[in-house]
């Protein structure tokens, strides 16, 4: 008969510990001329199912301010975000734009 060893109390709050003390990165999307609000709110609320209010919010702040905390997450997560906006692909909307916007990370401080 195989006994199952189960992990102990103690390790499970060691790891809950861990992952709440990681540090945050905040995901940041950068402004430019070649992107539309409508391509902003689509992609924010496709990628982040952010809801469609806020994501109006973060594009009246990514063209006014010139740029936008998106999400703040651990790092590897927030890598993966950033890469998916880079990977969402240019504004059918306008002739002119040749890709994705661009975005960023960098730690949360506080």
């Amino acid at each position: 008969m195989a006994i199952e060893v189960l992990p102990s109390i103690h390790q499970d709050q060691e790891e809950a510990s861990k992952t709440k003390t990681m540090p945050l990165w905040n995901v940041v999307l950068l402004d430019d001329n070649d992107h539309t609000y409508e391509y902003v709110i689509e992609m924010l609320h496709r990628l982040f199912s952010h809801p469609v209010p806020d994501c109006y919010l973060m594009a009246r702040e990514v063209d006014t301010a010139g740029r936008v905390i998106v999400l703040s997450t651990h790092r590897e997560r927030a890598e993966l975000e950033r890469d998916r906006i880079h990977a969402y692909g240019a504004d059918p909307r306008l002739e002119r734009c040749k890709g994705s916007m661009s975005a960023i990370i960098e730690p949360a401080f506080g």
